[in-house]
């Protein structure tokens, strides 16, 4: 069996840990409704869970996250120097570790917790706002 709420506080505890953050949720908010006093700000959201079955073996779960980091830059600061920061600071709490076989197992919860997939940004180009989405996957094997 999978406890699920420990699988997300844990992810929770380890993205919320990110040095600078003035705002981590697991409740999302548009970054319309934080204010640039709040950011940068982390949100974490559950999408749709998939197991996989295959006889005499455990069940493979995936259970993906999205990661909204949103930044507000003053001018005439570059939007995308703040999100790259914070970009780099997600994947460094989610990066593998080498004595757990090259996988981030959040403390020894799961089997994988990484970032997979394509990273969605909008490095606030005409604005002072920036936003990121970062596709996270969590493999467990029950």
């Amino acid at each position: 069996m999978i406890d699920r709420e420990a699988i997300h506080a844990a992810l929770f505890a380890r993205l919320s840990a990110i040095p600078g953050l003035n705002t981590a949720s697991r409740r999302l908010k548009h970054w319309n409704d934080v204010p640039k006093e709040e950011q940068p700000a982390l949100f974490q959201s559950k999408r749709d869970e998939d197991a996989q079955h295959e006889t005499g073996k455990p069940t493979i779960w995936r259970l993906p996250f999205d990661v909204y980091v949103y930044t507000w830059t003053p001018e005439p600061d570059v939007p995308a120097t703040a999100m790259n920061a914070m970009l780099d600071a997600v994947c460094a709490a989610l990066a593998p570790n080498v004595a757990q076989g090259q996988r981030n197992t959040l403390g020894g919860l799961v089997h994988d917790c990484r970032i997979v997939g394509r990273i969605e940004t909008d490095e606030g180009t005409l604005g002072s706002q920036s936003v990121s989405i970062i596709p996270v996957e969590v493999l467990v094997h029950d």
